[in-house]
C-alpha cells in the first residue's frame, strides 16, 4: 500500500512540475479543456521545444534529488547518527528507486516514438 502512495504523490509532482512549466496562457487553456467533453476540439497553441527541454530536465533533477537525499540518508544511518530512522531510510530508498523506474520508463517510451517517426514512410 506504501508503494502505491509513493507512486501517486510521484504522479502529482510530475503534473505539478508540468504546470509550473507551461506558460500563463497555456495554463488557462489548460483549465478550460479540463472542463469540455472529450472530442472537441480546443485552439490549443503548440509547446515550444524549449519548455519541454526544461520539462525534461526539472523532471531528471527531481529523480537525481531524490537519489542524493537516498544515499544522505542511508550514510548517515549506517555511520549511527541519532534521529535517522531505518523506515525513513526505507522510504527514502524506493521514492528514489520508483521515480527513477519511472524516469527510465519515459525514456523508452521516448525511444520507440522517436523510432516509430523515424520509420515512416515520407
Amino acid at each position: 500500500m506504501v508503494d502505491r502512495v509513493d507512486i501517486n504523490r510521484l504522479l502529482v509532482e510530475m503534473r505539478s512540475i508540468k504546470q509550473q512549466a507551461m506558460p500563463p496562457e497555456a495554463r488557462a487553456v489548460g483549465e478550460v479543456s479540463e472542463r469540455i467533453k472529450p472530442g472537441t476540439v480546443v485552439g490549443a497553441t503548440e509547446p515550444a521545444a524549449n519548455e519541454f527541454g526544461q520539462l525534461f530536465t526539472q523532471a531528471i533533477d527531481k529523480v537525481n534529488g531524490l537519489q542524493k537525499e537516498s544515499s544522505a540518508l542511508a550514510k548517515a544511518y549506517e555511520s549511527g547518527e541519532p534521529g535517522v530512522d531505518i523506515t525513513d531510510v526505507m522510504i527514502a530508498s524506493q521514492k528514489s528507486s520508483v521515480s527513477f523506474q519511472a524516469m527510465v520508463q519515459v525514456r523508452n517510451k521516448l525511444v520507440d516514438a522517436y523510432r516509430d517517426v523515424m520509420n515512416m514512410p515520407i
